[in-house]
This record gives structure tokens, C-alpha cells and sequence, in this order.
């Protein structure tokens, strides 16, 4: 039977959930009571990941209603209806795949008379003993010497996602001896961005992985050129030095100026494309396959817990859910990722595309404007530096801004200073876990300019240490987290239609088809 698709808005559990009274995070957080919610309001994660809420505002009755509201929302069939290939993007009428190149949820997908896991697997397959050979020095440049150094040419997802998760495992690898190469990233069709990059690089001994689904990606196709110029004016040539990740029906898939060429296909978007060859090529150079490999088995044991019926055993449920009660029923605009660990320090970026071009929709899965608020703004920096930027707005601001924390007990390099009675690991842990309770349980002062409101929610995931299988796993609650929030909200998370108009103006702004203000704002420019 297939799954129903209704707005938040006409769900009966959705109408109780707004008339539940409402959770003092300060009252609940403050006393024996809040040391109780600390130890009882947690889910376990895979990777030895832990989810905490006990700083959100709900309560058991709340979550009660959450489990109602799960179940009249039939979110866990429509994930097993996802993952089983069911035409979940609507807008492009196309199955939604990622957690296939990851998992062995559900059924095999049969399309067009191909079994898509095998595909999957396959690529992985071609690009684990490319990247052997490229380690090994069985694939050279044409000195016939190693290469030392990776470049991913890309933009969106063919960035973000993969950029994120090299910064996040770099020192891992260092440490742990499985760093190959240096990884680095052109996306920006800003001139300077790959100047900057070429002039940081020994090009000579540099493999450039070009990422382009269509094969017709401006700004890739851009950048690629700002390559193939820098490699031919060293005396380089390009075809030893590229490989391309991209469809098999694009032009790239068949070119001769590329070492070799690995294959991805539609049915998985760009946001959520680093478990395909997308992040697949890049990491597996820059560390190994099986590092690689490590991060998709993180992901694959957080989508099992995904499947769990029961909120409080399925976190990125729970979290899906605690969000839309803040942005429906609490009325909350944004949300604040606030990663305790440097290494984390593009993960928000990432996930604000993966959030924000996901269900930032005003339209339903049908093409009906909604009546309610969908995907908040997303944005983040890791701690402490965002406790000296913006935290003055979350602590003070009129806005109350819910958190999300990420924390590890333990650094990645293991080398620490102790000043002043403790490390620098203990200081980092010390400022997440008070920021937690200051921002629910504020501080009172006659002084108002002192006065702290409290009652500012935020949950926590943490974890001993940041690792392949950790990483893997955050990045699985989020992307799970992100669907089901979109199922909920009865939108088309797979689509992103809103990139699309000013790709269409640009290029009849350089093809000089302007009028009005297009053109106006065109002359400032000189174009």
C-alpha cells in the first residue's frame, strides 16, 4: 500500500501537537529535574554517536504527541518507499538513491534494466583500484613520477559535501597514517579562486578530478578550462592529468582528455552525492578506499536506525520532528549548527545547501502553495570562534534561534597543552557544555544590559572522536533528518528549482540579450 501525502497542516496529530502547553527549557534544565533530563533524554547513534535533547522543549507528553504524529505521517513508510525506488522526487519524477551507495536497506532497484546497487558498487569498485594504482604509482603523470595532490573541480554538492568531509578526517588521516594526498577544491567561477588554487599547487604532480553530472555545469566547465590552460602552459598534457566523475549519457563520459571516467546517474542529487563517486574519487585518493569505505559503513548503520518506528529509537526522526515543532508550533525562523571541533569547520556550509535547497519550498509535492513555514534559515561556525562572533544575537537577540551542537571528548592530532589546571581539549568541552545550560537557563540581573532570558533550546550530538565512521554517521542524520522534515512538511525535498532562474538570466546577460534594469545593472559591470 502506498504511503499518504497530506500537509502538516490537515494532520490531526499536528493540530493536538499545537495545543500541548508549551516546555520552559529554563524551568525544565534548571535543578535535579534538569540532571535527570540530561541522562534520560538521549538516543544512541551509530559510531558511538549519542543525540541529546534534554535542553529542547518538549516534554513526555509532547513526545507522545510526536509519536502520533510519526505514525499518522507514515514517515518510516515513506522512507522504506524511497529506498525501495518509488518515484519520491516528484518534480523530476525520479527515484531518490543516495543511501544506496551506502546501504543495504530494502530491495534491490531495478531501472531500465539496471540494478542500481550493483552500479553503485560497481563505480566504488573502479574507483578503489584507481585510486590503489594512483597510491601504489601504477598511474603516474607524464614524468612518470607519483602524483601528490588531488583537485576537485565542482560546485553545490560537488563541492560542499566533499570538501566538508576531507577538512573533517584530514588530521584523522595524518595521524593514523593514512593520508596520501593533499586534497584541494575549485568551485567558484571567481578567476580567483582557481588562480589562487594553481598558484598553491605543483601542477605537474597534480591529478584534477573534474565532477559534472549533465557535463555542461558552467562554472565547472569554466574552471576545467582554467586548468586545461594552466597544464598546457607548463607544458603538461591535460588528458594525463583528469579524470571525471559524471553520467554516462554526458560528453565527458566518452572523452579521450581523461584518464578515466566514473560514473554517477540522476537519481541522486548533488547535495546528497558524497557517498557516490562525487566525494568517492576525491577521498579515496586523498586517503584510501578503505577510509572511504569506513564512512559509508557510518552512514549505512545511522539509515538503519532511520528505519525505526519508534521516535525515541530513530534520532534523525526525533530531531526531524523537534524542528518542525520550533518552526511550526514555537514559530522559531532559524537554526544555528555549532560544531565544537575545528576539523568541522565546513560542515555547516554544507548542510545549509542540503537544508536550505531541500525545503526552502513554499509549494506541496503537488504544486500547491502552503498555508505554513517550511525549512528555517541554516547557518554556523564551529566553537569557540562563533562564541566571539555571533552568540551575542543567540544569547541576547530578540530572536529566540535554536542550537545544534556537535561535540567530541577527544581531538583528532591527540596533541594537546595543559595551562592554567587543564588542556586545550578540556576547554573546548568545558565552554560547549556550559553554553548549553546558559542558554537554557540564562541569568537573571537588575542590571537588564547583564540579564540573560535563558530558555534558548538546543540538543547535542556527541561522540568520543571524530572518525570515518562518526563522520559518516553525521552525515546520515542530517540528510535523514532533512527528508523526513520534508515529508512532513509534504514538499519536494529532491528538486531545487530555485537555482534555476538566475543560471537561465545569466546567460543572457553574457550572450548581451538584456533590456531594463538587466541591462542596466549589466553596464555597471562592463560586460
Amino acid at each position: 500500500m502506498m504511503a499518504n501525502w497530506k500537509n502538516l497542516d490537515t494532520l490531526e496529530s499536528f493540530k493536538e501537537l499545537e495545543g500541548k502547553k508549551k516546555v520552559s527549557v529554563k524551568e525544565a534544565m534548571s535543578g535535579e529535574n534538569g540532571a535527570k533530563r540530561v541522562k534520560n533524554y538521549s538516543v544512541p547513534m551509530a559510531a558511538g554517536l549519542t543525540y541529546n535533547y534534554a535542553a529542547k522543549a518538549v516534554d513526555d507528553d509532547i513526545l507522545a504527541v510526536f509519536e502520533k504524529l510519526a505514525k499518522e505521517a507514515e514517515l518510516t513508510e515513506k522512507f522504506e518507499e524511497l529506498f525501495n525506488g518509488e518515484v519520491i522526487n516528484t518534480g523530476e519524477k525520479r527515484l531518490v538513491l543516495h543511501h544506496l551507495t551506502r546501504s543495504q536497506l530494502g530491495n534491490d532497484v531495478i531501472k531500465d534494466g539496471v540494478n542500481k546497487r550493483e552500479f553503485y558498487l560497481g563505480e566504488q569498485k573502479k574507483i578503489a583500484d584507481f585510486a590503489n594504482d594512483v597510491h601504489a604509482g601504477k598511474i603516474v603523470n607524464g614524468a612518470g613520477e607519483k602524483f601528490t595532490t588531488v583537485v576537485q573541480i565542482g560546485i553545490g554538492g560537488s563541492d560542499l559535501g566533499p570538501r566538508a568531509i576531507y577538512i573533517a578526517l584530514e588530521n584523522w588521516a595524518k595521524k593514523t597514517g593514512n593520508f596520501n594526498m593533499e586534497a584541494k577544491f575549485i568551485s567558484n567561477v571567481d578567476p580567483d579562486d582557481a588562480a589562487g588554487v594553481l598558484a598553491g599547487i605543483d601542477v605537474a604532480h597534480s591529478l584534477f578530478v573534474l565532477v559534472s553530472k549533465s557535463g555542461t555545469t558552467l562554472e565547472t566547465l569554466t574552471n576545467e578550462s582554467f586548468v586545461k590552460d594552466a597544464l598546457a602552459k607548463a607544458g603538461l598534457d591535460a588528458s594525463k592529468h583528469m579524470v571525471a566523475v559524471t553520467s554516462e549519457t554526458s560528453p565527458l563520459a566518452s572523452n579521450s582528455g581523461y584518464l578515466k571516467a566514473f560514473f554517477m546517474d540522476d537519481f541522486i542529487g548533488g547535495r546528497f552525492s558524497s557517498c557516490s563517486a562525487v566525494g568517492g574519487a576525491v577521498l579515496s585518493l586523498a586517503f584510501t578506499p578503505d577510509v572511504f569505505a569506513r564512512f559509508l559503513n557510518g552512514a549505512a548503520e545511522e539509515d538503519k536506525l532511520a528505519t525505526n518506528k519508534s521516535v525515541k529509537e530513530n534520532p534523525a526522526m526525533l530531531d526531524a520532528l523537534i524542528g518542525v515543532y520550533e518552526r511550526n508550533v514555537l514559530g522559531f525562523p532559524s537554526t544555528a549548527l555549532l560544531p565544537y571541533s575545528q576539523a568541522l569547520s565546513r560542515f555547516p556550509a554544507h548542510l545549509q545547501q542540503a537544508d536550505m535547497e531541500s525545503n526552502g519550498k513554499s509549494v506541496n509535492r503537488f504544486g500547491e502553495f502552503v498555508n505554513y513555514p517550511t525549512g528555517p534559515v541554516l547557518f554556523g561556525e564551529p566553537g569557540t570562534n562563533g562564541q566571539h562572533s555571533f552568540y551575542q544575537l543567540l544569547h541576547q537577540g530578540t530572536d529566540i534561534i535554536p542550537l545544534q551542537f556537535i561535540g567530541f571528548n577527544e581531538s583528532q592530532l591527540g596533541v594537546d597543552v595543559n595551562i592554567q589546571g587543564s588542556t586545550s581539549q578540556k576547554k573546548l568541552c568545558a565552554n560547549v557544555a556550559a553554553q548549553i545550560i546558559a542558554f537554557a537557563c540564562g541569568k537573571d540581573d537588575e542590571n537588564n544590559n547583564k540579564k540573560f532570558a535563558g530558555n534558548r533550546p538546543s540538543s547535542i550530538i556527541i561522540g568520543k572522536q571524530l572518525t570515518p565512521e562518526s563522520m559518516g554517521a553525521l552525515l546520515s542524520h542530517f540528510e535523514n533528518k532533512i527528508m523526513f522534515q520534508g515529508f512532513l512538511w509534504n514538499v519536494n525535498s529532491f528538486d531545487q528549482e530555485g537555482v534555476q532562474l538566475g543560471k537561465v538570466l545569466a546567460k543572457k546577460v553574457l550572450a548581451h540579450d538584456t533590456e531594463g534594469a538587466l541591462k542596466e545593472f549589466s553596464d555597471l559591470f562592463e560586460i
